[in-house]
């Protein structure tokens, strides 16, 4: 609920604080006293267009601070939540607008974006007036409003799930067509490609290998001579030792270790030999001559280049051309079976939707029914309610249902009904929101409401009915009105007058009316007018004995 307001050097108000109360709160006053900077102040800190013209005048700014008291399970916090901002129970909303007509916006004294704020404040408080007006008004959340009301949470979740599903599945299909239709566009490319490698028939790593050999073969001459003249100079040096084994042996057992030695030395000059002859051969016996190898090197780049890709990922290259093609034989095959799935997904949307259609014709019924009941009191008598369910073409389906909701409203029998803004008079729109509201009591998330002269041209019964249906409200949200209306004043948990106070500098201030007394003093004065007479005064008694009834 709406804490407290505190205001600075807004047109006739110097440095003012209200304290609030929960329930049903009046505010009453003259006309011209300041009632109206009132609510332009509220609306300032809810995110309203801010206007040069609220600066009082000789200062430089104004500033208007909202404290909220909130509940943890507020919609709001989770709505900050995603917003990255931190939040609890207790919000502070502060506006600041200079002489210029700029202004700043603050939640919790960190700097926010006016629109931010306007989304915020919307969630915190709606206003009801002759010329200002929120949420009801607005066909966008009648639906919404309309469900919250008569339609099941678990309902209206399965129905948004299933239409997630439905167009996952969808995507899906139109990805995968998509892909399809480039690929048999891309058929001949893809055939000849794959023709292509597999008569080059790539390996892994076959670069690496083809490099090595070429260089070898590119040095096969110095190659051959280096390992001639290596061979003989390890025969050589083989015979050499022979004459030297000879002589050790001769010597005897003393020359043993030696022998070893020359033998393993000879072991090891015939693997020099063995390794010089391999590689020899492997010269003279390459696979691939010099051109051969240089031509096949061309073939593999070029087919890399065109392709995208290393030599050595060819292989690779070629399956993954192999699977495109096989798809585009197979595609129409998976394109039948996706499709399958899409219209399964899509009639078990439209049976979870069908569930919700049903529930919320019966809703719009009952809530209609109820809200006729609530206007006859209210001097409407002739007035009508409709709950216009309108089934929207395929195209306009949505998470939220397959039909439009708005509330429409006629002020006379014979009339065609339509938005209720574009219908209804100032204070008939603002009664056939009181209407609305008592019904949709429990419904919607602010914790305040506002209601701006909802009594205008009625008095009598009719305002009185008027303050029964705001004092009903009360009991659920808190209900701030300003009124001319004594019959509504009375029916108030909390009371206070806006009166202007000094001759030249005018100011408007705001006077809590705590004691029966004092508020039978200005519901007399609300009744009789300047002079109040002691038959206004036992007139404002009994309004005031019997708002308890």
């Amino acid at each position: 609920m709406l804490a407290s307001l505190n205001i600075k050097n807004v047109v006739l108000i110097d440095q003012l604080r209200i304290e609030f109360q929960s329930g049903l709160c009046a505010l009453t006053g003259e006309t011209g006293a300041g009632k109206s900077i009132l609510l332009d102040s509220l609306g300032l800190a809810l995110g309203a267009r801010s206007d040069a013209g609220l600066v009082r005048k000789g200062t430089d700014q104004a500033s208007v601070t909202a404290e909220f008291d909130i509940p943890v399970d507020h919609d709001v916090l989770a709505f900050l939540k995603k917003q990255d901002i931190e939040g609890d129970t207790n919000l502070i909303l502060r506006r600041v607008v200079n002489s210029d007509g700029r202004s700043k916006a603050y939640l919790n004294d960190q700097p926010i974006s006016v629109t931010l704020l306007k989304q915020i404040g919307e969630m915190l408080v709606e206003i009801h007036g002759q010329f200002d007006t929120q949420s009801l008004l607005n066909p966008r959340v009648h639906r919404g409003l309309l469900d919250d009301y008569g339609v099941k949470a678990k309902d209206t979740n399965a129905m948004s799930a299933s239409w997630l599903a439905w167009k996952d599945k969808e995507r899906a299909y139109l990805q995968a067509k998509e892909k399809m239709d480039q690929a048999r566009a891309d058929e001949e490319f893809l055939r000849q490609a794959v023709e292509d490698l597999d008569a080059l028939s790539p390996k892994g790593a076959e670069e690496q290998t083809l490099t090595s050999l070429r260089e070898r073969l590119m040095k096969r001459e110095q190659y051959l001579e280096g390992m001639n003249t290596a061979r003989a100079a390890v025969e050589d040096a083989e015979a050499a030792m022979g004459q030297g084994w000879r002589a050790l042996e001769r010597i005897g057992e003393d020359a043993k270790p030696m022998i070893e030695g020359m033998d393993r030395a000879s072991a090891e000059l015939q693997e020099v030999l063995a390794g010089i002859a391999s590689f020899s051969t492997d010269l003279d016996q390459s696979e691939y001559s010099l051109q051969e190898i240089d031509d096949r090197l061309f073939a593999l780049k070029a087919q890399a280049r065109k392709h995208g890709c290393e030599i050595d990922a060819l292989a690779e290259k070629r399956e993954e051309l192999a699977q495109a093609l096989n798809l585009i034989e197979s595609q129409d095959d998976v394109l039948d079976e996706l499709m399958r799935t899409v219209q399964k997904a899509r009639e078990a949307y439209i049976e979870k939707a069908k569930v919700v259609s049903k529930a919320r014709e019966a809703a719009a019924k009952k809530l209609d029914s109820l809200v006729a009941k609530e206007l006859p009191p209210l001097k409407m008598d002739k007035a009508r309610f409709e709950t216009s369910i309108e089934t929207l073409d395929e195209q306009d389906w949505s998470a939220r249902g397959v039909e439009r909701v708005q509330f429409l409203v006629a002020t006379n029998p014979n009339a065609e009904a339509g938005p209720i803004n574009k219908i209804a008079s100032g204070g008939e729109m603002a009664r056939f929101m009181l209407a609305l509201k008592v019904v949709l009591a429990e419904v919607g998330i602010a914790g305040s409401l506002v209601f701006d002269e909802v009594d205008s041209g009625i008095g009598g019964a009719t305002a009185d009915a008027v303050g029964e249906r705001l004092a009903k409200l009360a009991k659920h949200r808190q209900i701030l009105v300003v009124t001319h209306s004594p019959q509504v004043a009375a029916r108030a948990g909390h009371h206070w007058i806006v009166a202007k106070d000094g001759k030249k500098d005018v100011r408007t201030n705001v006077i809590a009316l705590p004691e029966d007394q004092e508020r039978r003093e200005e519901i007399a004065r609300m009744l009789s007018g300047a002079e109040i007479t002691e038959e206004a005064r036992a007139a404002a008694n009994k309004l005031l004995e019997g708002r308890a009834a």
